[in-house]
């Protein structure tokens, strides 16, 4: 990713306006044991207690990197029952980056925060019909199918 991906000045942009990146080389003990990294690279999105939320293995392109960050970004705010924060970095893979691999969970993700801010089914059945159009063959789509007998 140092050759093709990190230099992307898109990239670079993300991680700056985002995230506090820190590179530990993966055979670095105790991290590479205390964070279970068996492959290069790994991305691993941790809270500010250190609590990780979500993780990436492999390489990545910078059109799927940066939705890969935002999407570790709103699964840490989901997790910390942070809703709208969550919900504007969803809606920043959703309008953005449709095509790429983390759109579909962030459309599935986008409906349980929705649901769990207010209480409303309504964001779970818009989740369905979304991924239900546009992404019906991803596991997320089989995910939100019980949502389709929502009212």
């Amino acid at each position: 990713m140092d050759a093709v991906t990190y230099p992307d000045a898109s990239v670079i942009e993300c991680i700056k306006e985002n995230i506090i990146p820190l590179r530990i080389p993966s055979n670095s003990e105790p991290y590479a044991t205390d964070f279970n990294i068996k492959w290069t690279p790994t991305i691993v999105f941790l809270d500010e207690k250190g609590k990780e939320h979500h993780r990436n293995v492999g390489f990545l392109p910078s059109d799927e990197l940066i939705p890969c960050i935002l999407l570790g970004i709103a699964k840490t705010f989901y997790e910390l029952d942070r809703f709208p924060d969550a919900l504007d970095n969803l809606e920043k893979i959703i309008s953005g980056f449709t095509k790429s691999g983390s759109a579909p969970e962030a459309v599935f993700l986008r409906g349980v925060c929705g649901y769990k801010h207010t209480h409303d089914p309504k964001p779970l059945k818009q989740a369905y019909e979304k991924l239900n159009t546009d992404y019906k063959e991803s596991e997320w789509a089989k995910r939100a199918l019980p949502y389709r007998l929502l009212p």
